[in-house]
């Protein structure tokens, strides 16, 4: 963790925040005691809703991965976010900037599910040196719905040869 920047460990601690396997610091805030069953696949029966805080220092990334619901992010605190989508089947790579409201710059983005999605912090001369997100996920996040991006699979092939600036993304 960031040293130099003691709102960061404050947040981790006040949040109580573990790691993340896909990067950052996240503790999970609400699960829904509500449940459905989803119509389009046969995942079964979900919390209705979840949601997480999720945190990343400068520097670091969240790497490529996919829910199979829909997420909502919200910019919270911090430096602006890079959201990166990619949609393999049609090998569209977006990205979406999150922080306050501002020209190119807006506080929440929805993923749409089965997206690949990544980010990161951007640098701010005087920024905090980390950025704080809350995300929504619906129907709820299970682990068994969340898939990392296989370093050596075919989509992290295909993603590395169109949009090599993005690769940096695949974790290891």
């Amino acid at each position: 963790m960031n040293t130099h920047h003691p709102r960061l460990h404050e947040l981790v601690t006040m949040l109580d925040m573990h790691r993340h396997p896909e990067g950052g610091w996240f503790s999970e805030v609400h699960r829904s005691i509500a449940r459905v069953t989803t119509q389009s696949d046969a995942r079964g029966e979900r919390s209705a809703l979840t949601s997480i805080y999720f945190l990343l220092e400068l520097g670091h990334s969240s790497a490529w991965h996919k829910v199979q619901s829909d997420e909502v992010w919200i910019h919270l605190e911090g430096n602006p976010l890079e959201l990166w989508t990619w949609d393999a089947s049609n090998n569209v790579a977006k990205c979406t900037n999150l922080g306050p409201v501002g020209p190119h710059v807006r506080p929440q983005h929805t993923v749409a599910s089965g997206l690949w999605q990544a980010a990161q912090p951007q640098r701010e001369p005087r920024g905090a040196g980390f950025t704080l997100v809350a995300c929504a996920v619906g129907p709820g996040f299970e682990f068994t719905d969340f898939e990392m991006m296989k370093p050596t699979g075919a989509d992290a092939s295909k993603l590395a040869r169109s949009w090599p600036q993005l690769a940096a993304f695949i974790a290891d």
